[in-house]
């Protein structure tokens, strides 16, 4: 895992603060993930692979004892936590970005004007959905209430890449993994 950014680093954001310990775990595969398709609030559940994937990560966790565990209310997140053996509290914030009129659309599918919006992702807004200006603001509000110590967060791609991007570790984040952060 890559160091996060040093507390004098300009660009490191108002909620990541020293002790604070994020465990993000991106929800197990559903079909809309395995077939590329744009999921925001579309509510999906997991694939067969999505549970295994969630099961799985109980090896992981087996031995932490987090401060808090906090699931996004979509039921693939609900869904991980559970076969994950996480007794999460559900908070609506951790939602995945809201793709509007392009949930359910492929990558090919979308015009290039939008495909080039999405690449630069920061003034990207969905027909009909959600800013990441406003998805932004939701993520930091809740990851600004947090207390310090260890946070296990079962949540979605976009909101995990946001925090990544936030950090200098932009990264893909595959369904069912575990991301661990230590600020």
């Amino acid at each position: 895992m890559p160091p996060p950014p040093s507390p004098e680093s300009p660009s490191r954001p108002p909620w990541a603060r020293p002790g604070l310990e994020l465990w993000l775990i991106r929800h197990g595969e559903t079909d809309w993930s395995r077939d590329s398709r744009f999921n925001g609030w579309t509510d999906v559940p997991l694939s067969d692979t999505g549970r295994l994937q969630a099961a799985a990560l109980q090896e992981h966790l087996a031995e932490e004892q987090p401060a808090q565990a906090w699931t996004s209310d979509l039921v693939r997140c609900r869904e991980t936590a559970a076969l994950a053996g996480i007794e999460a509290t559900v908070d609506n914030r951790l939602r995945e970005l809201d793709f509007g009129l392009l949930e359910g659309l492929t990558w090919d599918q979308l015009p290039p004007s939008t495909q080039q919006s999405l690449v630069e992702f920061d003034d990207f807004a969905a027909p009909e959905g959600e800013s990441v200006a406003r998805f932004r603001s939701r993520v930091h509000h809740f990851l600004s209430q947090l207390g310090l110590g260890r946070h296990v967060i079962v949540t979605h791609g976009g909101v995990i890449r946001l925090i990544c991007r936030e950090l200098n570790t932009d990264r893909h984040v595959a369904p069912g993994t575990l991301t661990k952060f230590i600020l």
